[in-house]
C-alpha cells in the first residue's frame, strides 16, 4: 500500500487516485395511500440507487480540476467519499496516500471540504471566535495560526466582517468567511462543492480569484464542482464530466470544446458599424471568413468557440 511518506518524497505523482469507486444507496419505496403506508410497516420495499458507478480518475499535485455534471450526477457523493464523510460500496481511493474513509487525523489535517450551501461556522459568534475554535481543533501553533489567518483575511478583504456575528452577514460575506475558516490549517487538497452558489457576479469573481491565488501560493490540489461555467473557465484547464454516476469525459477543457463544440461563431463589425454573426462548422471557418471579408468592408473580426454551457449540454446528450 502507498504511504503518505511516498507522496512527500515525490515517489507518487497522483495526489488523488480513484479506482472504480462506487456508492449504492438503498432507499425505501412504496405507493401512496393509507393502505400502502400500513403495508410498508411490516413489508417494506427497497430499491437500489447507484449514485456513483465505477468512477476512476487521477489528479496530480497542484492541479485544479472541474468536476461537472447535472444535479444527481454523483458529484457531491464522490466528494463526500473522498473527504471521508461516506463509506463507498465498492472500489478504492487514495488521497495524499490515505484511504479517506478511515478518517486518519493526519489526513483530516491536510484536506478540506467546502460546501457552498452548508454553514460550518458558529451562527451567533463572530467568525474570529470560530477561527479560534478551528485553531484548537487542528492544534495549530498560535503564531502560525495568526499569520495564516491574517494573510487569508487580507486576501479576501474581510477584516471588518470577521468581527460580526455570522448571522448578520450576507450570503456572499458569509461564504468568504466560511472559506477562510476552512483553510486556516493550510490544507493541501481542497474539495470545493459549489463554493460560489447563490452569490452575485462580483462575489463569484472574488472567490474565484482567491481560490486561484491559494492554489498558486501553496500548490494545493483542487477538485471543484460548479454550475457556473465562469468558475470552471477561470480556474480549470482540465474537467471531468460525470452523468448518472459515470464519467463521460476526462481531459483538457479545450479538448472538450474541440470534441463536442462542433461549431464556431464568426462575428464581424462592418464599416458602417453593422454587426454580422454567422455560425459555421469548424471545417468551414476558413472558407466562411474569407467569404465574409470578400463581401464586406470589415473593421473587426472575431472567431469564438461556443459557450461552455452549450458544450456541456452536448456531452450529456451524446
Amino acid at each position: 500500500m502507498r504511504t503518505a511518506g511516498a507522496y512527500a518524497h515525490g515517489l507518487v505523482t497522483g495526489v488523488v487516485q480513484v479506482n472504480e469507486l462506487t456508492k449504492v444507496f438503498r432507499v425505501p419505496e412504496r405507493e401512496g395511500g393509507l393502505r400502502a403506508s400500513l403495508r410498508s410497516l411490516v413489508q417494506r420495499q427497497w430499491r437500489e440507487v447507484r449514485a456513483v458507478d465505477g468512477v476512476s480518475f487521477e489528479i496530480g499535485a497542484g492541479e485544479v480540476v472541474g468536476f461537472l455534471g447535472p444535479n444527481g450526477a454523483g458529484k457531491t457523493t464522490t466528494l463526500k467519499m473522498l473527504s471521508g464523510l461516506l463509506y463507498p460500496s465498492g472500489g478504492a481511493a487514495h488521497v495524499l496516500g490515505h484511504v479517506p474513509w478511515r478518517r486518519e487525523r493526519d489526513y483530516l489535517r491536510r484536506m478540506t471540504l467546502v460546501m457552498g450551501n452548508r454553514n460550518q461556522l458558529q451562527w451567533d459568534l463572530p467568525a474570529l471566535d470560530s477561527f479560534e475554535l478551528n485553531r484548537a481543533i487542528y492544534r495549530l501553533p498560535r503564531d502560525q495560526f495568526r499569520e495564516t489567518r491574517d494573510e487569508l483575511v487580507e486576501l479576501l478583504d474581510i477584516g471588518d466582517l470577521v468581527r460580526k456575528p455570522v448571522r448578520q452577514l450576507s450570503l456572499g460575506e458569509r461564504m468568504k468567511v466560511e472559506v477562510v475558516g476552512s483553510l486556516l490549517h493550510l490544507p493541501q487538497v481542497l474539495f470545493l462543492d459549489e463554493p460560489t452558489i447563490g452569490l452575485d457576479v462580483t462575489m463569484q469573481k472574488r472567490i474565484r480569484t482567491f481560490i486561484a491565488e491559494y492554489n498558486r501560493r501553496y500548490g494545493a490540489t483542487v477538485l471543484l464542482t460548479s454550475h457556473y461555467m465562469a468558475d470552471v473557465e477561470a480556474l480549470c484547464k482540465r474537467v471531468i464530466v460525470i452523468h448518472h454516476g459515470q464519467i463521460l469525459f476526462d481531459g483538457q477543457l479545450a479538448a472538450l470544446t474541440q470534441r463536442f463544440g462542433g461549431t464556431k461563431t464568426i462575428e464581424a463589425v462592418l464599416a458602417g458599424g453593422e454587426r454580422v454573426t454567422r455560425q459555421v462548422s469548424r471545417e468551414e471557418v476558413s472558407q466562411a471568413t474569407a467569404a465574409l471579408l470578400a463581401e464586406h468592408e470589415v473593421h473587426d473580426l472575431t472567431v469564438e468557440d461556443p459557450p461552455i454551457e452549450d458544450v456541456i449540454e452536448r456531452v450529456f446528450a451524446s
